[in-house]
């Protein structure tokens, strides 16, 4: 993959790069409605969706930073977005152009003083891994190997300008409205910013590796602070293949169902015990390894979860909560699902909605064991996607509705539910996480 030398920083470049952008994207509007007058509507559709995926993902390629993030979060929602976003987007999950050798030492000049090499015996002058935020080089030092993760340049202060000029985009493409959109929009400018301080990921990294290294085949790096700053993360190289590339090889029902169980569990247990979750669930950020244990590498994206909010969600998980109306009713505006100034058209609409919605989604969770490897389950929650996403009703309606926690908490789900899906993991346990629980923080789980 050809390197790239340089990357627009100024608010004008990136700009000019991101309305150029949308223009392409309202051209491929218009030769929709022109198709749709003399082919079929499916096919122009299709034809609408490839090139929108085509367009958007080649003008974020060359910005990185919040805006190939977007494309990289929207990737993971497989059951909502057309196919061809989700194909294209998930490439900026680990598969984007790197920077350029002489823009790295430029880099690592600004922020140590001095060439890579001058810190370490070696050091990888072509990435080895490029992502949305920043790309990692494999280094070694006193006989150790390390990843180095050097952050692209401008990324941390482009963040909230970027933001403001995705946001026609990104409400177009997700049928988002105007009104109530902002703490949405404002939940994920501020993960954002989170995510480019490498020194807070560097101590969130070391707390979580700690927390739950009692967890069964489940390794994490450790992390050197005195070969990281705010800009690069130095960690210990982790010998493995990334989650879905392990995925596309054969692998017996046995390794599928321990690797599996222990990405569960390592998600209930944060979910439950920690309160604060790893929030980017896609397959770049795991490795497996020969021994078939699970490895995590990125904690940039830790969501911390409130209890207003931890109660009311998962007690909604429960299947006899879900079949008591009044109790039901009363979790909607805990979450802010239902509104008090809603008209009673908009509640009973909005309540049958996230009936359905949360019927399906926690599925998972009325039973001891689930079979996640279940064609049928992940075609319902596709089908349910995609007419709530045709539903005519619902586009007439603002249909912002829910705690900005919504936001990163609905994406783990998603995410790790797809990852389950990867491994054909069956016979889950759910509340396996429970056995792991002895010494951890009090904290009382919703789930029994």
């Amino acid at each position: 993959m050809k390197s790239i030398d340089r990357i627009p920083t100024s608010k004008i470049q990136r700009a000019s790069k991101i309305v150029s952008t949308g223009l392409k994207v309202g051209v491929n509007y218009a030769k929709y409605y022109g198709q749709k007058l003399v082919t079929d509507e499916y096919q122009a559709k299709q034809a609408l969706d490839s090139a929108n995926a085509e367009d958007i993902y080649d003008g974020l390629k060359e910005l990185k930073g919040s805006a190939l993030k977007v494309a990289q979060m929207l990737s993971m929602e497989k059951n909502i977005l057309p196919r061809a976003y989700v194909e294209k987007f998930s490439l900026a999950q680990f598969s984007v152009p790197p920077l350029s050798a002489p823009l790295v030492k430029k880099t690592f000049r600004r922020y140590f003083a001095k060439n890579p090499d001058e810190v370490f015996d070696s050091f990888s002058e072509q990435s080895v891994n490029a992502a949305s935020i920043g790309q990692v080089h494999k280094a070694t030092l006193s006989e150790k190997t390390f990843a180095v993760k050097i952050q692209y340049p401008g990324v941390a202060q482009s963040i909230s300008s970027d933001l403001a000029l995705l946001k026609p985009i990104a409400k177009k493409m997700l049928n988002i409205k105007g009104e109530g959109s902002d703490q949405y929009f404002q939940e994920v400018e501020y993960k954002l910013i989170e995510e480019t301080d490498y020194t807070r990921e560097l101590n969130q990294s070391a707390q979580m590796a700690e927390d739950c290294r009692h967890i069964p085949n489940l390794r994490f790096p450790s992390y050197y602070p005195e070969l990281s700053c705010d800009r690069i993360l130095t960690m210990d190289w982790m010998y493995g293949q990334h989650l879905s590339q392990w995925c596309q090889k054969p692998f017996t029902p046995e390794q599928g169902q321990k690797i599996g169980q222990t990405l569960w569990d390592f998600y209930m247990y944060q979910m439950h015990v920690l309160r604060r979750i790893h929030a980017d669930p896609h397959p770049g950020n795991f490795l497996i390894d020969d021994q078939d244990n699970l490895m995590v590498i990125d904690f940039g994206c830790l969501k911390e979860i409130p209890e207003d909010f931890y109660g009311p969600y998962f007690e909604l998980a429960q299947k006899e909560n879900l079949q008591n109306p009044e109790y039901f009713e009363r979790q909607l505006y805990a979450l802010e699902i239902l509104k008090p100034e809603d008209s009673p058209r908009e509640k009973e609409f909005f309540y049958s909605i996230f009936h359905e919605m949360l019927s399906l989604f926690t599925r998972p969770f009325h039973s001891e064991t689930f079979d996640f490897s279940n064609q049928e389950f992940f075609d319902e929650i596709g089908t349910l996607g995609q007419k709530y996403a045709n539903d005519s009703a619902l586009k007439e309606m603002n249909g912002n509705r829910g705690s900005k926690h919504f936001i990163y908490i609905n994406r783990t789900f998603f995410g790790l539910y797809n990852l389950m899906f990867d491994l054909k993991a069956k016979d889950v346990e759910i509340n396996n996480f429970k056995k792991y629980t002895q010494g951890a923080p009090a904290q009382q789980a919703v789930l029994v």
